[in-house]
């Protein structure tokens, strides 16, 4: 009796002792966020192991085909690269600042003007690049796809008339639309002192072509998609149509029109590396084109971390899409992860 009374004494401490999740507040949600962060780290070791493993039997006329070690070697070597640019360009306006100011102290009325600096884009000015070209062009786009999109979902006679050119256009692949469009930025885009490069506009404008059919046709099924008896509501307390739209049209397409939003982000971004590969145009597609000419024993991997980033980039898009959606829709049940 001693000893039963003994072991259920130790059964009731150990069972004290142990740590539950439950037992804190938020526990069982800190729980769940490291349980998928364990899993994710497991599945990015054993996707370096495999990568590491296939890229010792793989030797190109360029070398070794670069594995994990390489391409951290290969980064790190390009901050630094980036580094040195900067201090040259540093250094390259200070001797045009000391210039100026003994130009000045010998003849206070002598033009002096400061130069730009005209060294070799670092990759990471090749990416600042490639993300202000995707933006503006998405830009462009949505200022297009949405207004055009609510139009036709609002107007079935519309939808009919823009439908035919909508299928026509979808499947073209941009990068046909990328010699039409560099002759016609050419020939249009003429002045003396333009805001813009030639070579930024015919690739952001390539960038909006592609980016429009995603957002116009998710943007028309879900005006579409409306609650009939929210647009009976509207209709008997006579909103004015800028309130209908503003007030039940617009809440309800939400999710599908960030779903178009996120479609067309992720296939610009994809099409714009596309499209600087082909046209020579700055950014991370004409970075590695010129790694793939240069056939150094370090061009694969920086091709390699190009690719890298330029996947990182595209999820960090599409994370910055979702969280905007979960900020402006109504309906958080309804934003996909």
């Amino acid at each position: 009796m001693h000893s039963i009374i003994s072991r259920y004494a130790f059964i009731k401490r150990e069972q004290a002792w142990r740590f539950e999740w439950s037992d804190i507040p938020g526990g069982m949600a800190i729980a769940k966020a490291l349980r998928a962060w364990s899993l994710a780290a497991a599945g990015i070791l054993v996707f370096l192991l495999l990568w590491q493993a296939t890229a010792n039997n793989i030797n190109t006329s360029l070398g070794q085909f670069p594995g994990p070690v390489q391409v951290w070697t290969q980064i790190q070597n390009l901050t630094d690269e980036y580094g040195r640019e900067q201090e040259r360009r540093t250094d390259f306006y200070a001797r045009q600042e000391v210039r100026n100011v003994q130009l000045l102290a010998q003849d206070p009325n002598a033009d002096v003007r400061v130069r730009p600096y005209t060294g070799r884009p670092t990759f990471i000015d090749q990416i600042q690049t490639s993300l202000m070209t995707v933006a503006f062009g998405f830009f462009i786009a949505m200022l297009i796809a949405i207004p055009l999109g609510i139009l036709c979902g609002l107007s079935e006679s519309l939808y009919n008339a823009v439908n035919p050119i909508i299928q026509l256009f979808k499947p073209v692949s941009p990068l046909a639309w990328l010699p039409l469009v560099t002759m016609v930025v050419s020939a249009l885009y003429v002045s003396e002192s333009p805001m813009f490069e030639k070579s930024f506009i015919t690739s952001a404008i390539t960038v909006a072509l592609c980016c429009l059919w995603p957002t116009v046709i998710n943007t028309t099924v879900g005006v579409a998609s409306v609650d009939k008896d929210l647009i009976n509501v509207s209709r008997v307390i006579c909103l004015p149509t800028h309130m209908h739209i503003r007030k039940i049209v617009l809440p309800s397409a939400i999710p599908l029109i960030f779903t178009g939003m996120r479609l067309s982000l992720a296939t610009g971004w994809m099409v714009l590396i596309a499209a600087e590969m082909l046209a020579q145009n700055p950014g991370l597609g004409k970075f590695i084109w010129d790694e793939f000419q240069n056939g150094s024993s370090d061009s694969l991997g920086r091709i390699m971390v190009a690719v890298l980033v330029i996947g990182f980039i595209g999820l960090i898009l599409d994370k910055l899409m979702l969280t905007l959606q979960r900020r402006v829709s109504w309906d958080k049940q309804t934003v996909l992860r």
